[in-house]
């Protein structure tokens, strides 16, 4: 069972247990109050009894008052003139007659006998014994329903008239059992019947307020798993769980979610110290006091003469008013405004560019950054320098291996030509070996040929486009052999957004995309599709070419773009070597993925070209072309 079950089911088990303790509590007071209230009106009833008695015998002892002397004629006289008392009689029979409760009522003299009843059969016989009607006042819940619903019994109420300091007369009420039941029974019922609806209406009290108790756990549950990171994830035991079990399980990946962020934010802040003392770049960061609270080590590069950015030190201090750096600061610190690489030339001459931040929110204090413009753009030549050498000598890897094979065989010729001349063979012997020669010089003069003119400088003439149209223009060109190769090409678009402005030469683009997509159609003998999708990923204009094709053995996916490399009969290994000469003339980057293997699903090649984007950022759509 569920525990939010158990929770319900505990919920109900108490209301139901502490409205029933409840309810007979209430039912034993109203009982014991009805009883209270019938030992009144009956205490009542003996009082008046005892009234009419002193009346009879006031009038019985005048009109007869005793002939002789004595005890026993005095005794005599008073039986007389109860036994005569027609109003006395008439009192007895009423309390039988109009009271709910009362069964007989009589008078007894101090031995027992009963002078005066309203049940004849009692009339000068020994009074009945019977227990006091006290009894039920004091009883508990149980013997109350034991007396009233138990076997028949009559209860006794009575009350002494004394003479001299002596009960000499006791008037007595017998209630009866079966009677009080009788008159207690209709509000017995009315009043089981309020403890019933007030039972049912509390357990449905308490199963609503339970269920409604439960809910905010449901909400409290989302809310925790969206800050634990598992929002929208429905697992097998999530979908058994209930919502205490879920929220349980909740905090404690939230716990484990901090403590790992904790972690992390430790390492970061470690890692941010490292960075800070090797980053060539000046950053400061200040309080809302304008002192400084964190400084790079390359801070004191950008500081006047004789100042240092010490801990707690007034950023005024660190950068007087007079400096061009302190100059700027104080018109933003006086207007509140944040700038980015803002340009400022210090006393040295050199240029830096200088950006301050205030803290987002209402966090108090900035950031401020100073980068030397000329380091970066050292830096940038020097990667630039390094970019272009390896790719030079990616290009040209091949070279070797076409050169040395006719210089092999011209040495080899050469030596035959050399023996059979020695030997003096026939003139026409050598004629095959001269030919050999040419033929093989030929081919090394191709070769040359070849190489001088692919490192021959491009003049491209780069233009800010769209790089949909020139995608298209590849897909029209080629349309015609790929549907005649059982080919479909489609261009479609990863993620809708802004068009893809990127500065480039569009005919030398062209052709590099052009390359890809012709060795892709090469790949297809039998047909198949080539999907090209557009995509922009942080700030880069990515093209992706992927094929069906029989795809690049991975031993020789290291070499594809190296110059005279090929898998193809026919092919002269300039196409991809060109085509990455291309990307790298235009900053970008290209990769390639492939899976030879026929059973993958896989299976086929990428070829991925990264172009940056020009930061322009116009509403359009790219539409599906389809050839």
């Amino acid at each position: 069972m569920r525990l939010r079950y158990k929770l319900i089911a505990a919920t109900l088990l108490f209301t139901f247990t502490l409205t029933v303790v409840l309810s007979l509590v209430f039912l034993s007071e109203i009982l014991r109050e009805r009883i209270a209230q019938t030992e009144s009106s009956n205490s009542v009833l003996v009082h008046q009894m005892l009234s009419a008695t002193r009346t009879a015998l006031q009038n019985g002892l005048r009109d007869h008052p005793p002939t002789e002397t004595g005890e026993q004629a005095l005794q005599a006289a008073i039986e007389y003139a109860l036994q005569n008392d027609d109003a006395l009689q008439e009192t007895l029979n009423g309390f039988v007659r109009y009271s709910p409760s009362i069964q007989d009522a009589y008078l007894a003299d101090a031995n027992g006998r009963v002078l005066v009843s309203s049940d004849p059969a009692l009339l000068n016989a020994q009074q009945p014994h019977r227990r006091d009607f006290s009894v039920v006042n004091t009883a508990s819940l149980l013997e109350k329903r034991a007396l009233l619903f138990g076997d028949p019994e009559t209860l006794d109420m009575s009350l002494p008239l004394e003479r001299n300091g002596q009960p000499f007369l006791t008037a007595h009420l017998g209630v009866r059992s079966t009677l009080l039941r009788n008159a207690y029974a209709p509000w017995l019922r009315d009043s089981a019947m309020i403890c019933v609806f007030a039972l049912a209406g509390a357990l449905l009290v308490a199963a609503a307020l339970s269920a409604a108790a439960m809910r905010p756990l449901e909400d409290i549950s989302r809310e925790l798993d969206v800050l634990s990171g598992t929002s929208g994830v429905e697992t097998e035991e999530a979908q058994n769980s209930d919502a205490v079990q879920r929220v349980t399980s909740s905090i404690s990946r939230l716990d484990e979610r901090i403590r790992t962020s904790e972690q992390t934010r430790t390492e970061m802040a470690t890692n941010l110290n490292s960075m800070l003392q090797t980053l060539k770049d000046g950053v400061m960061l200040i309080d809302a006091d304008l002192r400084v609270i964190m400084a790079s080590e390359a801070m004191h590069h950008f500081l006047p003469p004789g100042k240092d950015a010490e801990l707690g030190a007034p950023l005024t201090d660190i950068f007087p008013r007079n400096t061009a750096i302190g100059a700027l600061l104080a018109d933003l610190l006086a207007e509140r405004r944040s700038v980015r690489s803002q340009p400022v030339v210090l006393s040295d001459g050199r240029t830096v560019e200088l950006s301050f931040d205030y803290f987002p929110g209402n966090a108090p204090g900035a950031l401020l950054t100073l980068h030397d413009v000329a380091a970066q753009e050292e830096l940038e030549r020097e990667i630039e320098v390094a970019r272009r050498m390896a790719s030079i000598g990616r290009l040209t890897a091949g070279v070797g291996h076409e050169v040395k094979n006719p210089i092999n065989a011209m040495v080899v010729h050469l030596e035959l030509l050399r023996s059979k001349l020695a030997s003096g063979a026939p003139p026409d012997g050598a004629q095959r070996h001269v030919d050999v020669l040419s033929s093989e010089m030929g081919r090394l003069d191709r070769v040359v040929q070849t190489l001088a003119d692919f490192s021959r400088p491009m003049e491209p003439r780069f233009q800010e486009q769209d790089l949909l149209p020139i995608v298209q223009a590849v897909v029209q060109l080629v349309a015609a052999e790929a549907e005649k190769a059982n080919i479909s090409i489609a261009i479609a678009e990863v993620t809708p957004s802004a068009p893809l402005r990127v500065v480039a030469d569009a005919e030398l683009l062209r052709q590099a995309l052009l390359n890809i997509v012709l060795n892709a159609m090469q790949a297809m003998p039998g047909g198949g599709a080539i999907q090209i999708q557009l995509s922009r990923e942080r700030g880069s204009a990515v093209v992706s070419i992927r094929d069906t094709g029989t795809g690049i053995p991975p031993e020789k996916l290291d070499r594809i773009f190296d110059l005279y490399f090929t898998t193809k009969t026919t092919g002269s290994g300039i196409g991809l070597a060109l085509t990455y000469r291309i990307v790298q003339m235009h900053g970008g980057v290209i990769a390639v993925a492939s899976d030879a293997n026929a059973a993958s699903p896989e299976h086929g090649t990428t070829f991925s070209l990264r172009l940056p984007l020009t930061g322009r950022n116009t509403s359009a759509s790219i539409p599906a072309v389809t050839a």
